[in-house]
C-alpha cells in the first residue's frame, strides 16, 4: 500500500493545520507515493533510530521530533548529516507530527492527564479555532511531594526536578501540564489557577519567576513525550484492522534520551 493512505488516515485524526505557527510538521523526507510494508513510530530520529530502521527494513517512520530542525547548507557527510544521508540511501520516508499531536483532542497532553488522573480538563493556552496546547484540570487533593513521586513513577524516571523553595508539603488540587518544553505557557497556568505546572526544560530564571508568582512546578524532562510511540502505534494498529492494511507496525526501541542522572 502507498504511504499516502496511512498519512491520509493519520491527518484525519491529527491534521497538520493544528500545528503552531512556524512549526515543522508533515512529510520531511521521501515520498507519499512510496510503497509501505513496515511502519515504525519514534520520538526522535538519531543515528540509533536510523540503524534500527535499516535493520528492521522499515519503509516509513512517523516521528514526533523533526530530524531536520535547522536549514541545511549542504549534505556533506558530517555526523549529523549522515543521519539524513542514510535515510535517503535506504529509501526511508519520514513524516513528522509535532505540535499538532500536542494540540489535538485525544492527543499527547490528554494522554498525560489520564495517566496522572487529572480530570475536568480544559485547554491551557488557546492557539486558534477553539484548539490549544497543554491542559489544566483537577486532581484529588495531595501534597506537592506526593504528586512529584507519582510523576516519577508513572513516567518511569530516575528523578524529577522540583521548582519550589522546599515547600513539598503544600496541598495541591489544580494541575497544568504541557509536554515537551512548555515553560513559555506558565503564565497561562497561573491565570487559570494552577497550583502546579508540569513541563520540561524549565530554565533557572523562569523557575525563580514561577516561585515569585506563587506557582510550583515539576520538570520531568522532555523525554516523557516518548508516550507518543506507544499511543500512535496503538492507533495505527486499530486502523490496520479497520481498513485491512497489509503493513507491520513497530515501536522504536532506540534510546534517544540524552540525559541521565547519578
Amino acid at each position: 500500500m502507498k504511504t499516502s493512505r496511512i498519512i491520509d488516515r493519520y491527518e484525519a485524526y491529527c491534521p497538520q493545520e493544528l500545528s503552531m505557527e512556524g512549526d515543522i510538521s508533515g512529510l520531511q523526507i521521501g515520498s507519499l507515493n512510496k510503497d509501505v510494508r513496515r511502519v515504525m513510530v519514534a520520538l526522535d530520529i538519531r543515528e540509533t533510530t536510523v540503524t534500527e530502521a535499516i535493520e528492521k527494513k522499515v519503509d516509513l517512520i512517523i516521528v514526533k521530533h523533526a530530524p531536520i530542525f535547522r536549514p541545511l547548507k549542504d549534505l556533506v557527510a558530517t555526523e549529523q548529516n549522515q543521519i539524513y544521508i542514510n535515510l535517503i540511501k535506504h529509501d526511508i520516508t519520514v513524516y513528522v507530527s509535532h505540535t499538532n499531536i500536542d494540540i489535538v483532542s485525544d492527543g499527547l497532553n490528554d494522554w498525560f492527564c489520564r495517566l496522572l488522573s487529572i480530570e475536568d480538563t480544559e485547554i491551557l493556552s488557546e492557539t486558534r479555532d477553539g484548539n490549544g496546547i497543554g491542559r489544566i484540570g483537577n486532581i484529588a487533593e495531595q501534597t506537592f511531594e506526593e504528586l512529584a513521586v507519582k510523576v516519577k513513577s508513572v513516567f518511569k524516571l530516575d528523578s524529577v526536578r522540583l521548582v519550589s523553595y522546599g515547600n513539598q508539603e503544600q496541598l495541591i488540587k489544580r494541575v497544568a501540564i504541557c509536554g515537551g518544553s512548555g515553560q513559555g505557557f506558565y503564565k497561562d497556568a497561573l491565570a487559570k489557577g494552577a497550583d502546579v505546572y508540569i513541563t520540561g526544560d524549565i530554565y533557572y530564571h523562569t523557575a525563580q519567576e514561577m516561585i515569585t508568582n506563587g506557582l510550583l512546578a515539576i520538570d520531568p524532562g522532555h523525554h516523557i513525550e516518548v508516550l507518543f510511540v506507544k499511543k500512535i502505534a496503538e492507533k495505527l494498529s486499530l486502523w490496520k484492522e479497520e481498513f485491512g492494511w497489509n503493513v507491520d507496525i513497530v515501536e522504536s526501541q532506540a534510546q534517544t534520551n540524552p540525559f541521565w542522572h547519578l
